[in-house]
């Protein structure tokens, strides 16, 4: 009865775990030479000092090892929320200086980082979110094809999915911005970047819709429609919302994914996030400089849709917590 109130031994309390460690650290940054790269330079002159190859590389290597296993040490002592705070605090700021060893130019891009947000984050948004919203009705449209009990539907809906899944995205761009002017339709960059984004993903999220229908009981339609409810209704106000439960969590992922992916319409000269990124460090030749912002700021989008994605995860776990 008093067995959630013993206070487990932590790792970091034994000696031999600790020592053994600070030997692994110590060995496998000795193996990789860290003392002639970047990471010698961040540990400042006392060690650049050292003129000898191997003695720079030992002293590197052992602040290194020294460094971690205090490390590890004092976090074994926090709260589970203070140590991924903490950590990712040490990951963050181990970026910032990695990048800062490039020799950037930061007042470049902080003339050019506005630009890049009005001109090239919009436009990645707005492509991203026309394009998830038109994939979720090919999805549902999908899913309900292939569940259904029509031979012509399922042959329609399984053609879509394998096409679709199975040629690469930027093929499929290709095919959508070319080959619709050959039908004698002229279609800009920006609604064959969209069309190309829907269905592509449209493609890979009705199996995600088709999946998240299929658990949900049989017993839920009948129950449907003893109550005289019709099949649209049933999906709409029984099916769907049981079923969203398992369904947002993948369809997150594909919108984060889509996200990205949105950089592949650049090359039909839609003005997003890489097409700027990669123009506007071109007269100055400062590529790495846009490269690493657009970087940046994929990752905030990222995070942003991460934290909705939890928000609606947590909404609809609601009646199953």
């Amino acid at each position: 009865m008093y067995r959630d109130h013993i206070v487990k031994p932590r790792a970091t309390d034994n000696p031999a775990f600790m020592a053994l460690a600070t030997t692994v650290i110590f060995a496998l940054a000795l193996l990789y030479g860290v003392g002639d790269g970047s990471l010698a330079r961040l540990m400042g002159p006392i060690v650049l000092d050292l003129q000898a190859p191997l003695l720079r590389n030992m002293a590197v290597a052992g602040t290194l090892a020294i460094t971690l296993v205090l490390n590890l040490f004092i976090l074994g002592r926090f709260a589970l929320r203070a140590q991924v705070i903490t950590v990712w605090f040490e990951l963050l700021l181990l970026f910032l200086l990695f990048f800062d060893t490039f020799d950037l130019s930061y007042s470049f891009i902080a003339s050019k980082v506005g630009f890049m947000i009005t001109q090239g984050v919009f436009t990645t948004v707005y492509v991203s979110t026309i394009s998830i919203a038109i994939a979720f009705v090919l999805a549902l449209m999908g899913a309900t094809a292939r569940l259904s009990s029509n031979g012509f539907a399922i042959a329609i809906a399984s053609f879509y999915t394998s096409f679709f899944r199975g040629v690469p995205l930027l093929i499929q761009i290709y095919l959508i911005y070319l080959g619709i002017p050959q039908l004698g339709y002229v279609v800009g960059a920006v609604p064959a970047g969209i069309l190309a984004l829907s269905l592509c993903y449209g493609a890979y999220m009705t199996e995600i819709f088709r999946a998240g229908i299929s658990s949900i009981p049989r017993g839920q339609w009948e129950a449907s429609r003893a109550i005289g409810l019709t099949p649209f209704q049933a999906m709409t106000r029984v099916i769907l919302p049981q079923s969203m439960r398992l369904i947002i969590p993948p369809t997150g992922n594909q919108f984060i994914s889509m996200l990205k992916d949105s950089s592949l319409v650049s090359v039909i000269g839609v003005w997003e996030l890489m097409f700027l990124a990669r123009t506007q460090g071109r007269a100055e030749f400062r590529h790495l400089e846009m490269l690493i912002t657009a970087a940046v700021l994929y990752w905030v989008l990222s995070i942003l849709l991460e934290t909705v994605q939890s928000r609606l995860e947590k909404r609809f776990d609601r009646a199953h917590r």
